[in-house]
């Protein structure tokens, strides 16, 4: 049986992130994981130039039963040290929008980093491994794991296997089974950061135009994003969207400002004057792409020349262009969603170590907690600080 400090399942953002770190400090450290490759899901992301962190990040751009959570972890490791973590290792990268920070390159250059450091720092990481057992060692000295290539126990175990986002890549329930096998609380867990699905009527309206892009401000449960939507042939997609499915729960209408940036009803009201022979669907088309303009008055909206609205109609279209009323009747799920909600009760866990405070020697980072970022790289800042924190105590 192998003997080590600190064992880390997971070889993910969190986890390699952690373990470097651990090993900094003279831990003998393992990572275990059952994938072939390290950072499958760092390769992935920002269309595999990895937008890893946010220049913005903040606790109010998190998702938490406990909110105040992640404040401790974030503020003792920031974007701010993780970029000068990234520019002193000389990987290039840009800030693309809204503060997100992307890879030049690729998001190998990550992933090479993280290997790097971790060889450098002495922590080993050992892939194609099926965890297939964990079991407590007696008097709280650790814990012994049955692996498909053998035995291994160590004094401090680190759960980091994430959510289930992207089970094609072999995310797995794993990490929440520990937790529930030890006591701990695991919050229902759905999918985050993920497409909407329509109902038949809304979808079949909406087919032609599967593609079409237009920047909206989507607003659900009281919270607002605006950036692009994007149609698709299952529905709704794009960055707007996938902000606001985090907060959308089944039965919620979403309200789409079609027109952000505009005073719509003083925009109508001055076209109806100066161009009253137009159709309303031709002047919509100066705003919005011009098939989605004529799905609106075919459907939605009573298309005549604008000198036939008197006031009221006006304001009625201008209501309806700026909180246009859709219902998904679902989403897309794992398969598609980049982050997994709910999870390990932060309740049971120390913000400050990332220690259970039921079991001595176990931990919880990243994903795997019930901690969820917007989209923007802010997830990757979680992981990191996350990360970092619990390899200062393990």
């Amino acid at each position: 049986m192998q003997q080590q400090d600190v064992i880390i399942i997971g070889a993910g953002a969190a986890g390699l992130f952690c373990a470097l770190h651990a090993a900094a400090r003279g831990r003998s450290v393992l990572v275990l994981d059952h994938a072939n490759k390290i950072g499958k899901k760092i390769l992935l992301s920002g269309g595999g130039r990895c937008n890893f962190t946010n220049r913005e990040a903040s606790p109010q751009h998190y998702l938490s039963a406990n909110p105040h959570f992640c404040i401790s972890a974030l503020r003792r490791y920031t974007q701010t040290d993780f970029e000068a973590w990234i520019k002193k290792h000389r990987i290039a990268y840009h800030e693309k929008t809204l503060g997100q920070l992307f890879c030049d390159d690729s998001a190998k250059a990550i992933v090479s980093l993280l290997e790097a450091e971790c060889t450098k720092a002495g922590a080993a990481i050992q892939l194609h491994t099926l965890i297939q057992k964990v079991d407590a060692l007696p008097d709280g000295k650790g814990f012994k794991l049955q692996t498909s290539q053998g035995l291994f126990a160590c004094q401090s175990l680190v759960i980091a296997t994430g959510g289930l986002s992207f089970p094609t890549m072999g995310a797995s329930p794993f990490g929440y089974r520990i937790a529930e096998q030890f006591g701990l609380r695991v919050l229902p867990v759905r999918a985050g950061l993920v497409p909407l699905t329509l109902h038949k009527q809304d979808l079949e309206r909406f087919a032609a135009l599967a593609g079409v892009a237009l920047p909206v401000k989507v607003t659900c449960r009281g919270q607002t994003f605006q950036e692009a939507l994007l149609l698709t042939h299952r529905g709704l997609s794009g960055p707007a969207i996938l902000q606001i499915s985090s907060y959308w729960q089944a039965g919620d209408t979403l309200d789409l400002n079609l027109l952000p940036d505009l005073d719509t009803f003083t925009w109508l009201q001055q076209a109806k004057k100066s161009r009253p022979k137009m159709e309303l669907k031709t002047l919509l088309a100066e705003q919005l792409p011009s098939r989605l303009a004529q799905v609106l008055c075919e459907h939605y909206l009573p298309n005549r020349s604008l000198h036939h609205y008197n006031e009221k109609d006006v304001a009625e279209i201008a209501k309806t262009l700026s909180a246009f009323p859709l219902k998904p009747n679902g989403t897309e799920g794992y398969r598609t969603a980049e982050v997994t909600l709910g999870g390990v009760d932060t309740a049971e866990i120390s913000s400050k170590t990332f220690e259970s405070k039921k079991v001595p020697g176990l931990y919880f980072i990243g994903e795997v907690l019930d901690v969820t970022g917007h989209l923007g790289g802010f997830n990757f800042q979680w992981a990191w600080s996350s990360g970092f924190c619990c390899g200062q105590f393990i």
